[in-house]
């Protein structure tokens, strides 16, 4: 049995620090597959067609070319550099410390809160029995009760994780089976008995006009429903044939997701009884009954399919949550490997599993299940952290392409120098739809990790550790700027988050679209233009590299 060990150079690798090549084709593709295919698919349908009306099936287009853009990106840095946390370290490479660091921390950001957060989900959502009401209180909040399964759940998500990664990788494949299955069986079963066309022409295909469908792509959850197809690239150190796979994975992935999606809304629209939407699609309502799909069901007299639907609404999270987890791990590994945090990150067990990486993932979903309502908001806010996460790779993207040309490519982009602007652009766009007042809290969030991560750079230096991170503030010259900016047009924008606005609306619709693109490539070429020197970027990926390290 082989292992893979990033060795770094500048410093030597701590004992037992090595990662399990166990992970085949399947299991990484099912590893992004569990994550776009989340509970979100059970709700995303009619949030959708509330907005845009039958349109949403436009929308949903849209919103799929706009993830291919970035999967291609990730596909070639993923199958040129199969590292664990693999999102956390492009950036690095291309532009150094700085914005290594501060991509990083994007990205173990959004991973750490994930799996609590389904936690709650599956929680809530199991109120539909009777047995579970007395684990929230009425304000979302646990009880003492709830408090403990929450507690036991996210125990069992890192204990699945301790017992190796290719367990974790069965375990995960067979919630990801369940979860495509499910979809399926409700397209199929609806779409066979239940599809009436004419809903789709009976008030107008697009009743709310080119805004409903652009505002359908953004406040409906439709592009991030189709987010996670990193979650490969992050177990890209586990990887078997990474070279070959990861590209695979990654585009496979959101082929599967977007085309379930699609089908789903067409099915969702079709299979509505006419008295639902008799008042106009912005007031689609049928009575008394909880959950889109689950509440169709019933409606139609699928009682049966309506049962399965809120099982499928506990297990789905579970999945979800348990791949967040190693995906947790992996990017703090990824991130001490690259010098911005403790090296007892990189500490792995006999199974090749990095431990202390899960034991922190634990103790973040103890401080996320906190019973307080303030706080149980501003972690839901944290998870935005994606948004950012996806803007990075572009970049590196961008740098390495003009500086690295003839390096080795197992999956090379067509027309990448085209596809790279406009998927930063993308990015762009992914951040502001997010609404002003999902991002200053995030603001907040990144000042804190700028604490955390900054404070130890300085000890490290200090002290002279071997594996003190190099900020090269020059080369990262355009992220402050960006950040700053991008909150800036936000403010001034339009678009709110589903609890508050704050925004000043003073771009109307269009024009703030075209003032992020112009905003959006300015920042991309400047970023391509300050990137590190070619000898300085082969440096930074000789200093964690992959290698295969014999026997374990």
């Amino acid at each position: 049995m082989t292992t893979t060990e990033d060795t770094l150079s500048k410093s030597p690798a701590p004992a037992g620090s090595s990662l399990r090549r166990e992970i085949g084709l399947i299991g990484l593709m099912w590893a992004s597959v569990g994550s776009i295919i989340g509970s979100g698919w059970l709700f995303g349908a009619k949030e959708a067609v509330v907005v845009a009306g039958p349109a949403a099936i436009v929308s949903w287009g849209i919103g799929a070319v706009a993830i291919v853009l970035l999967a291609l990106v990730h596909a070639e840095l993923g199958g040129m550099f199969p590292v664990a946390g693999g999102t956390a370290r492009y950036p690095h490479y291309a532009f150094g410390g700085l914005a290594g660091m501060s991509f990083g921390w994007f990205s173990w950001l959004q991973a750490a809160t994930v799996a609590p957060i389904e936690v709650e989900a599956m929680i809530g959502y199991a109120r539909h029995w009777s047995w579970a009401n007395g684990l929230q209180h009425a304000n979302g909040t646990l009880t003492a009760a709830g408090f403990v399964v929450a507690l036991v759940l996210m125990a069992v998500f890192v204990a699945v994780n301790f017992l190796g990664v290719r367990l974790l990788a069965r375990t995960n494949s067979a919630a990801t089976w369940w979860k495509i299955a499910i979809p399926l069986l409700a397209i199929f079963v609806l779409a066979a008995g239940h599809f009436h066309g004419g809903n789709f022409t009976s008030q107008g295909f697009a009743p709310f006009g080119a805004k409903g469908i652009l505002a359908a792509i953004s406040t409906s959850g439709i592009i991030f429903a189709l987010l996670g197809f990193e979650q490969a690239i992050q177990l890209s150190g586990e990887s078997r044939n990474p070279k070959k796979d990861i590209p695979r994975a990654v585009l496979g992935s959101v082929a599967i997701g977007a085309l379930i999606y699609l089908l789903l809304q067409v099915v969702f629209i079709g299979a509505l009884p006419a008295s639902s939407f008799a008042h106009g699609w912005a007031n689609l309502a049928y009575a008394g009954i909880s959950g889109p799909f689950a509440g169709l069901a019933t409606v139609i007299g699928l009682g049966w399919l309506a049962w399965i639907l809120y099982l499928d609404a506990i297990i789905s999270p579970a999945g979800t949550g348990l791949i967040y987890t190693t995906s947790t791990s992996r990017i703090s590994y990824g991130l001490s490997r690259n010098g911005y945090a403790p090296q007892l990150f990189e500490a792995t067990d006999r199974r090749g599993v990095p431990w202390f990486g899960l034991i922190i993932s634990f103790v973040t979903g103890v401080v996320c299940f906190l019973p307080f309502p303030s706080w149980q908001q501003l972690v839901s806010f944290i998870t935005s952290a994606s948004v950012l996460m996806y803007a990075g790779a572009p970049l590196a993207y961008g740098v390495l392409r003009n500086r690295l040309p003839d390096r080795e490519r197992p999956y090379r982009l067509p027309a990448g120098q085209v596809v790279a602007p406009l998927s930063f652009v993308v990015a762009s766009l992914i951040i502001y739809w997010a609404g002003w007042d999902t991002l200053w809290r995030l603001g907040v969030a990144i000042v804190l990790g700028y604490a955390l991560l900054g404070s130890y750079a300085v000890y490290a230096t200090r002290k002279g550790l071997p594996n003190a991170p190099q900020l090269d503030w020059r080369a990262a010259q355009w992220l402050p700027v960006y950040l700053i900016g991008m909150g800036v047009i936000s403010w001034q924008g339009g678009f709110c988050s589903k609890t508050g606005c704050g925004a000043a609306d003073n771009l109307p619709l269009w024009w703030d679209i075209g003032v992020i693109t112009v905003f959006a490539l300015a920042v991309y070429y400047w970023a391509v233009a300050v990137g590190l020197r070619s000898e300085v970027i082969e440096r930074n990926i000789e200093e964690v590299q992959v290698v295969d390290a014999g026997g374990h």
